[in-house]
């Protein structure tokens, strides 16, 4: 098998879509419609991805997102017909490691899954460890605290910071922080870094509307100010 995925959307059409064409690529494929069977089947086997809806019958996506986060990091890719700028930033900000919109191509979404596959299983770049007056970053055991308090980072803030932190105070490009947080399909969603950099702010600075740290580039990227 490619891996296996756990698909949840209450649309039978779409769901059959999914499951002949992740078969037809050698996935394990559990396809429900509903957010209890997905949490049970999560349980019972976690998955390596989940394809989440968010309009469900009996709880919105984003709360599944959530139960989800409470207790893994498995990737998850929002597959949703919600459009709006504010729901993609809303999942990201849940945890949601993509957003897809419907309608979409399947070769795109299965481009996407592969991607987040691969990144679930691969370990952070070896990086040194981080630490000011503010808070500290392990990057081998994915530790972070601030204020001598444990403070939680997505597996994509982790990319995110390693990549940043590997280039000492120098500026990232976008496509740059982009590919190592997602992966080579990506390069033109910089929503997301402004979704993620703000998240890492608020967990991080000390007054995240004038950060010391992470520092935007306007028109070029991101830098982490080692010393500010």
């Amino acid at each position: 098998m490619s891996g296996s995925v756990l698909v949840l959307d209450d649309d039978p059409t779409i769901l059959r879509t999914l499951r002949i064409n992740l078969r037809a690529r050698n996935y394990d494929v559990e396809a429900v419609t509903n957010a209890t069977d997905a949490l049970s089947a999560f349980e019972d086997a976690p998955p390596d991805v989940v394809v989440l809806d968010l309009g469900l019958p009996d709880l919105d996506g984003l709360e599944v997102l959530r139960r989800i986060r409470r207790t893994s990091r498995i990737p998850v890719i929002v597959l949703s017909s919600r459009q709006q700028s504010d729901d993609k930033v809303e999942a990201l900000d849940e945890g949601a490691d993509d957003y897809v919109t419907k309608p979409f191509g399947m070769d795109e979404l299965m481009a996407r899954i592969r991607a987040a596959i691969r990144r679930g299983g691969e370990p952070l770049p070896s990086t040194p460890a981080f630490s000011c007056e503010h808070f500290s970053l392990d990057f081998d055991s994915r530790r972070c605290e601030a204020g001598g308090l444990a403070v939680h980072l997505t597996p994509t803030e982790w990319r995110l910071l390693a990549e940043l932190a590997r280039h000492d105070g120098r500026v990232v490009p976008h496509q740059n922080l982009l590919r190592a947080a997602w992966g080579p399909a990506y390069g033109r969603e910089p929503n997301y870094l402004r979704v993620y950099s703000s998240q890492l702010r608020r967990k991080l600075e000390p007054d995240p509307s004038r950060p010391k740290y992470l520092i935007t580039e306007p028109g070029m990227g991101y830098r982490f100010e080692p010393a500010p």
